[in-house]
């Protein structure tokens, strides 16, 4: 995910120290991968935390039990600006933290016979996390989420199940 609300909320709506001192690098380095995918005319899809409904009435239950919504058409849910999509890239609203789950992403995957993917965005132990599964690369440089911890425990626990370059 790369919306403007899910790069800072940790529960307090507040960037943690390793969010705000990580977040800058690792926009620059997913606006550098999304120009060189671009130019290989590689298909880039954008997920957004982005609720259906205002009042998040469609939202996955620990997003519920969290408190966390992101209503629809709202700021929040905004790409952010230095990412934004080009004209006919697909942006797809998601109200968990599985865009295989909230989206049909997997179907679109199928659709373009798309048979390798590169993830990018955050958070790294959620949303990342739970999108392994195809012939997955991630890029570490270009997640993030709230604490080194976090990110480092994530990043061997997935190495496994996807490539990290």
């Amino acid at each position: 995910d790369l919306e403007r609300g899910g790069c800072w909320r940790d529960g307090s709506n507040q960037p943690s120290d390793y969010l705000r001192e990580t977040l800058p690098a690792v926009v620059d380095n997913i606006a550098t991968l999304l120009g060189a995918a671009r130019q290989s005319s590689v298909e880039c899809i954008f997920t957004v935390i982005e609720s259906l409904t205002a009042d998040g009435r469609d939202r996955s239950l620990d997003y519920k039990v969290s408190g966390f919504n992101v209503p629809r058409g709202s700021e929040d849910a905004q790409v952010l600006a230095a990412l934004q999509p080009a004209a006919d890239e697909m942006v797809l609203p998601k109200c968990s933290s599985s865009v295989f789950i909230s989206t049909n992403l997997a179907y679109k995957l199928r659709n373009l016979g798309c048979e390798q993917v590169v993830l990018v965005g955050g958070l790294t132990d959620q949303c990342v996390d739970s999108a392994i599964g195809f012939l997955v690369t991630c890029v570490p440089d270009c997640c993030y989420t709230h604490s080194r911890e976090r990110q480092l425990a994530s990043l061997r626990h997935n190495r496994g199940y996807c490539r990290q370059v």
